[in-house]
């Protein structure tokens, strides 16, 4: 088998597990995908600095695609608060912008893996412990919504994630119904996606060794593999969801980011 041959079946792979999760358990993929994609690049002599850059950005991309499948099905339930959206979105255009344009340009790959190692440790501590936050007030105005949208977009662009392990607890702490907290935040990550995307593609355009089949910081082959695959296993996964015990799963799959996060630290710290 060559290595083209082997490239494609590790990406399927990693693009229908990474669709099949998202379905069942309602998370992005961006904390499976990273380091996956991270080890995959440094495996073909990518350097570990441009392996971890390109490995965020290729994960955020594909999430345009898996947004909108998502969003189509909360849509259908009428589960999506769009009046939420609308004013998210403008502050979430803005914050990934300068994250994904001005910031992640800026740090090397070494600190944004250490930054990733410690969100995804904190995001599994999360979910393994199911905690959710109490509903003690209402969304903001405008302005609050507009500054929540920044911080949500900005952080977004720097771990290469969808925003929901942000914007589901926020709008969750803001008596927004769970439901519609989930889907609001899958509608969310269309935007997300398409600005920190533009971003990473325009901050990539003068950077040095790119492996072939980059555009920017986007590496396409890892890009249209995954998302064809996890676009067509997402929905298998919402469909298991109704039949296993996903609080248990949640705890199996916390462990196993434990160990991603450990990776990325490892990565992190030793360039």
């Amino acid at each position: 088998m060559n290595l083209e041959a082997l490239l494609i079946i590790e990406l399927a792979l990693l693009g229908i597990g990474t669709g099949f999760l998202a379905g069942l358990l309602g998370i992005g993929g961006g904390m499976l995908m990273v380091p996956f994609i991270t080890l995959i690049l440094s495996h073909r002599g990518v350097s570990p600095d441009l392996s971890v850059k390109m490995a965020i950005a290729s994960s955020m991309a594909t999430i345009i695609f898996t947004s909108i499948a998502s969003v189509r099905a909360h849509h259908k339930r009428g589960a999506v608060r769009w009046n939420i959206v609308r004013r998210l979105a403008p502050g979430i255009v803005v914050g990934s912008i300068i994250g994904s344009l001005g910031v992640f340009a800026l740090l090397k790959g070494a600190y944004l893996a250490i930054f990733f190692g410690l969100f995804v440790s904190f995001s599994a501590t999360q979910m393994f412990l199911d905690k959710k936050p109490s509903p003690t007030r209402q969304m903001p105005g405008t302005a609050g919504q507009l500054v929540a949208g920044g911080f949500i977009g900005f952080m977004s662009g720097l771990v290469g994630a969808g925003g929901g392990f942000i914007s589901v607890p926020f709008m969750t702490w803001c008596n927004v119904a769970i439901h519609s907290a989930v889907a609001t935040s899958a509608a969310l990550g269309f935007p997300i996606a398409v600005a920190n995307v533009l971003g990473y593609v325009i901050s990539g355009q003068n950077v040095q060794d790119l492996p072939a089949g980059a555009f920017g910081y986007i590496w396409l082959p890892a890009l249209a593999v995954i998302a064809v695959c996890s676009f067509m296993t997402a929905p298998l996964g919402a469909r298991a969801a109704h039949k296993l015990p996903v609080s248990k799963l949640k705890r199996v799959f916390a462990s196993i980011l434990y160990v991603l996060a450990a990776y990325m630290l490892y990565k992190g710290l030793s360039s």
